[in-house]
């Protein structure tokens, strides 16, 4: 279906004035600077809606090497938008996928604050491609939404920020700071040509504040500032016994099953209660203080409707701890893989040769990837039979994230979520990880702020992935706002 015939009717929608906009009296300080930005943005709200449409078309999966030239194309796209907004761009190449800096133009003597904002061109597989109603990479819109995989993680939510940047400068309104978009291809196979990247632009990079959009909010009426992410650390379990699979009926009882040691070991892992039973593993966990449960408390969830939403018979969990801490605030292990002996039609009456697991730990603060493997290796090393061979194969890594929401850079993006969505905003966590936030305050000195756009269902990583278009116009009012109030208080650092 062709993204342009249901325009015109959601554009309509789209522009009515939010109510309660104007609540902010800071806003109604620099309402005059920005009331041009908000024009040319309602203007052009159908031209943003096709323009995410190309975007889309994109199959730009990082993690399959056939869609490398797919990859490159979306690349030089991004660019020539970036070139067409009048920002000066430039395309880096890199061992892996393109990386795109693009700056608002500036004076050599600027002082003005500098801001980074962030985003990935890069998206996930599709598979399974039975499970979508229509094509992943042909845009269709129902509704007030867009489904297209990319349209929520992370294309719609970036390419907001860049519509409010072209609104500022074909308008010709001041911009109050200077700012940096940091577009990679590869956040979905773990950036490792960002992290090189940014340790040799430093220099050029360094700025006063980062923001970044590719996490979500409750709903429309609770805009989140998130200020604090979990973690990660992957590694898998290799249980090895017999040379090659043998007849379970002539050995079976003589030797170890590898796939029952490895489930036996797993097993003991996780005690009924949800605790993680890893000596040590708790060990560096700061518990939430009541600050921090009012706040989770206050985000929408009825446990109820998640579970139905789910697709889950009942919820589980950490004893003593809400759904909404569990998933957010409280570290986990979990089996993302498990495979072992004959996986085709009818029945092969085998003890398979060997077996493997795929796991990922999510850390909260003061956690570490490193600690966490040390504890892992040596659990899962201690409780291995001696009548199997355990391999473990360390993966991919990424520090827990917390920045404080009580100071001025949050508070400011509190007012603007405000400001844009005409709803009080709430403070949240955030259970998923994205590793480079640290990455950015080791290499750049500064602290991210984590506004999303995304709703709980728009399927990222999944089949029928979306992104609602009003979030799409809100994040762009929150980029009209947002440079404004962050240079109300002046320089952040």
């Amino acid at each position: 279906m062709e993204c342009a015939s249901p325009l015109a009717l959601w554009c309509s929608y789209a522009t009515e004035p939010l109510k309660n906009s104007a609540a902010s009296s800071t806003n109604q300080c620099y309402k005059h600077h920005v009331q041009a930005v908000l024009d040319y943005l309602e203007a052009n709200q159908k031209r943003f809606v096709q323009e995410l449409c190309d975007y889309v078309r994109f199959p730009s999966v990082s993690a399959q090497p056939q869609h490398k030239k797919d990859i490159e194309g979306c690349a030089e796209w991004l660019v020539q938008k970036c070139k067409s907004i009048g920002l000066e761009t430039q395309l880096y190449p890199t061992e892996g996928n393109p990386i795109i800096v693009a700056r608002t133009p500036r004076m050599s003597s600027s002082r003005k604050p500098q801001f980074l904002v962030y985003g990935h061109y890069d998206v996930q597989p599709p598979e399974p491609f039975d499970l979508w109603k229509t094509p992943p990479f042909e845009p269709r819109i129902e509704g007030k939404s867009l489904f297209a995989r990319g349209a929520s993680d992370n294309k719609g939510q970036h390419l907001a920020h860049l519509a409010a940047a072209e609104a500022y400068l074909k308008t010709g309104t001041d911009l109050p700071c200077d700012i940096t978009f940091l577009i990679e291809g590869e956040e979905e196979v773990g950036s490792s040509s960002l992290a090189k990247f940014l340790n040799t632009k430093r220099s050029e990079l360094r700025c006063d504040g980062i923001v970044i959009s590719d996490n979500g909010i409750p709903d429309l009426d609770h805009p989140a500032l998130t200020y604090a992410l979990r973690g990660i650390l992957a590694m898998e379990l290799e249980v090895h016994g017999p040379s090659r699979d043998l007849h379970s009926g002539i050995y079976g009882g003589a030797i170890e099953n590898p796939a029952m040691a490895l489930c036996q070991m797993l097993g003991q892992a996780r005690d009924k209660n949800g605790r993680i039973t890893i000596p040590g593993f708790y060990r560096d966990v700061v518990s939430l203080s009541a600050y921090e449960r009012r706040q989770l408390a206050r985000l929408p969830h009825n446990d109820a409707a998640f579970r139905k939403f789910l697709g889950v018979p009942a919820l589980f969990g950490e004893k003593a701890y809400t759904s909404t801490e569990r998933r957010a605030a409280r570290p986990t292990l979990e089996i993302n893989g498990l495979t072992s002996g004959y996986q085709g039609e009818g029945s092969k009456t085998i003890i398979p040769a060997w077996a493997r697991a795929k796991l990922t730990f999510r850390l909260v603060p003061n956690q570490t990837p490193e600690k966490i493997q040390k504890l892992a290796t040596d659990y899962f090393r201690g409780i291995c039979p001696k009548t199997v061979r355990l391999k473990i194969i360390s993966g991919h890594g990424g520090d827990p994230y917390l920045v404080s929401p009580q100071g001025e850079k949050a508070q400011a993006a509190m007012r603007a979520l405000k400001i844009a969505f005409g709803k009080e905003p709430v403070l949240m966590r955030e259970g998923g990880s994205i590793p480079i936030v640290n990455d950015f305050k080791h290499n750049l000195g500064a602290e991210t702020l984590l506004l999303g756009l995304a709703l709980p269902d728009d399927n990222a990583h999944s089949p029928n992935e979306k992104f609602d278009l009003e979030c799409f116009a809100r994040g762009m009012r929150l980029g009209a706002h947002l440079w404004q109030e962050l240079a109300i208080g002046g320089r952040v650092k």
